[in-house]
């Protein structure tokens, strides 16, 4: 197999994670279990056949630093866990448009000169996949980059909750070019999302019935500083429940489901909390609570989850797949363009692994719509 060649728009502290996981693992043997990864190998893909070709930011900090400096440089603050060679890959200057918002731009300031040339670099570093790291509501800057990502001819993974891969729009744009996007929204390995998902799904199996739901979050890193501005945050509470209510087969009243990040604790640093609880009637109108805590560190819970996105989105290209490409999506994302269980779309790559692409929804499950 050919290499994986991956430019990252945003250089935060998820891009500093994958970057770590990628070195970290790139010794490891095909026979490994890997937290937090699929397989060693995903359709005849690597962890080591991943090599990054570009990185873009706005940041006067990063532009113009090697991205192995880049990943470690304040305000990212996620946990250091793998020692990242010098990697000739200079951070270049971004557009910014909205991805720098009201409370960003008091910890940011945004780096002199103009933008580079995004068609031309990543058509002269041949990059197969652009990662979309931005901001959350990043709405403005994610479309001008998937527009250069579509004049490049490159693959997308998007992971943030600016909706690419689920709109009609932008699945037409890709499909027409012939090359494939993964989105939108990444899930973390273990997160709040998946685990209020699962236990949603558990409820609906087991015959509860949930009347009323909540999901709070905080943290301590820029994504949440970031959302502090409520304005910015419209996506995120959209996609985050979304994911959660897509498991269901009754609607629930919009009073009674909050999901989304809560608040910005500094301490915290790129740690996150969630507290979840779930209210439910059971047989004999009988209330059942449960409440749930989650402690994670944030970035590095979504960094697996990129590595076998990316992987599939060059398997895709690889296939001469364009347009959303429904399965990975399904698993790896919030806001796919279909929803499935997570046991569903977890087969479902498991057969576009092998080299299938399965693509109908069960017609029997409420939950794939």
């Amino acid at each position: 197999m050919t290499k994986v060649r991956v430019a990252i728009i945003g250089v935060g502290n998820c891009a500093c994670s994958l970057v770590q996981g990628v070195v970290f693992y790139r010794g490891a043997a095909d026979d490994d279990v890997i937290p937090g990864l699929m397989h060693p190998i995903l359709g005849g893909y690597r962890v080591r056949d991943i090599e990054f070709s570009a990185a873009i930011d706005i940041d006067a900090n990063k532009v113009g630093k090697d991205l192995s400096e880049a990943i470690f440089t304040p305000p990212n603050n996620t946990i250091q866990f793998a020692r990242v060679p010098r990697m000739n890959v200079p951070v270049l200057r971004g557009m910014t448009h909205d991805g720098l918002g009201p409370q960003l731009s008091q910890v940011i300031q945004k780096a002199p000169g103009d933008t580079c040339d995004i068609i031309r670099v990543l058509q002269e570093t041949k990059t197969d996949v652009v990662v979309n790291f931005l901001p959350v509501g990043s709405e403005m800057a994610t479309k001008w980059y998937v527009e250069q990502v579509l004049e490049a001819g490159c693959g997308l993974v998007n992971c943030i909750p600016v909706f690419i891969a689920r709109e009609p729009y932008w699945r037409g744009r890709f499909q027409a070019r012939h090359l494939p996007v993964i989105g939108d929204d990444i899930k973390s390995q273990v997160g709040s999302t998946i685990v209020h998902r699962v236990l949603t799904r558990l409820f609906r199996d087991r015959g509860v019935r949930i009347d009323r739901t909540y999901q709070l979050n905080f943290g301590g890193n820029m994504d949440f500083f970031n959302m502090l501005d409520r304005q910015r945050l419209q996506s995120k509470k959209i996609s985050k429940t979304g994911a959660v209510t897509s498991q269901l087969d009754y609607e629930l009243d919009p009073d009674n489901i909050h999901v989304g990040p809560s608040d910005y604790v500094p301490w915290l640093t790129d740690r996150k909390w969630a507290h979840i609880r779930m209210e439910g009637t059971t047989f004999g109108d009988v209330p059942l609570n449960l409440e749930l805590k989650l402690e994670v560190w944030d970035s590095p819970n979504s960094a697996g989850v990129v590595i076998d996105a990316v992987r599939c989105c060059k398997l895709a290209m690889d296939r001469g797949l364009g347009g959303a490409i429904e399965a990975p999506s399904s698993y790896f994302m919030k806001s796919p363009p279909v929803q499935y269980t997570d046991d569903q779309a977890r087969q479902l790559v498991e057969q576009f692994a092998l080299g299938e692409n399965p693509v109908s929804k069960p017609e029997d499950d409420p939950a794939a719509s």
